[in-house]
């Protein structure tokens, strides 16, 4: 980045840190913090989406809804995260290029199975061969968005659901009595209050979330956790910027970052809980109208 660093075998001090920390891949190291918030921004949303339509079906007064949303829940928690993630990337990757295959490719004859190889035609590799580094990385991350969508969208529903059960169910009985109906009084009365109950069960998926993002890694993404293991290790001479194990100072790097960006998640969290609590009926809103 400065002008001097053209040659780091001249420099030494902090000319040669400067130079160290504002090298090529040190300023990926830093884009993949944004990959890492980026994930967390897309992750959420979509699985709070999963979660709410899992309660919701779990609560459906149809049955193969109600199953089908009772078996999402309880079977995707009931399997360990990394296995769910190491085992779903693989099958949601080879699903996709086996629809591409029966689509583009209807004349291969040769079987896709050969023992432990799964061979597609190359037109329906995802993605292409030659298509640009961005591409490769842009549909990795998509997988990696759908995977952690799929698995904590079960355990907001499962949070969800018991939220729609806290809400008192006189005040239901009460919506029907003036006239409301069903969907009326799910969108008007149920959906409104449940937030407060379920807050507390979301800030903790929220926290759990942060601390999967390493996952990443696994997954094949170059991540915070993959760059701090790879300009930490030990660098010979061979190397621009040799230096002995600094792994530990990395991820302690790390460390800090993830406690700062659980604090400021625990105070935006507490906010919330206060803000959704002003006019319900429970402690919280008590003690509100009480100091009020």
């Amino acid at each position: 980045m400065f002008s001097y660093c053209t040659d780091p075998s001249t420099l030494d001090g902090a000319a040669w840190l400067s130079c160290y920390l504002t090298s090529g891949k040190h300023m990926m190291f830093y884009a993949s913090f944004g990959t890492v918030l980026l994930l967390l921004a897309v992750t959420a949303p979509m699985a709070l989406l999963f979660g709410f339509g899992g309660a919701v079906a779990s609560r459906s007064s149809f049955l193969p809804l109600m199953l089908f949303g009772k078996l999402y829940t309880s079977i995707v928690r009931g399997v360990p995260d990394i296995v769910f993630f190491l085992f779903f990337v693989i099958a949601l990757d080879q699903g996709i290029e086996w629809l591409r295959h029966q689509a583009l490719c209807p004349d291969w004859t040769a079987p896709i199975r050969q023992g432990s190889d799964f061979l597609v035609c190359p037109a329906a590799k995802m993605p292409q061969s030659n298509s640009p580094q961005f591409w490769h990385e842009a549909y990795n991350f998509a997988l990696a968005v759908v995977t952690f969508s799929i698995v904590f969208g079960a355990f907001a529903s499962n949070v969800l659901y018991g939220a729609m059960r806290a809400v008192p169910k006189a005040q239901l009985e009460t919506a029907h009595a003036y006239g409301l109906s069903d969907r009326q009084t799910f969108w008007r009365i149920l959906v409104p209050q449940m937030w407060v109950y379920a807050l507390p069960g979301l800030g903790n998926l929220w926290m759990i979330l942060i601390k999967a993002t390493p996952l990443l890694f696994l997954l094949g993404i170059e991540d915070i956790v993959y760059w701090a293991r790879e300009l930490g290790g030990s660098k010979t001479t061979i190397y621009a910027y040799p230096h002995p194990d600094w792994r530990i100072y990395y991820f302690l790097f790390l460390l800090v970052f993830y406690l700062c960006f659980t604090r400021v998640s625990e105070i935006v969290l507490e906010r919330m809980t206060r803000r959704l609590s002003r006019g319900q009926a429970t402690m919280a809103g008590e003690e509100q109208r009480r100091a009020a």
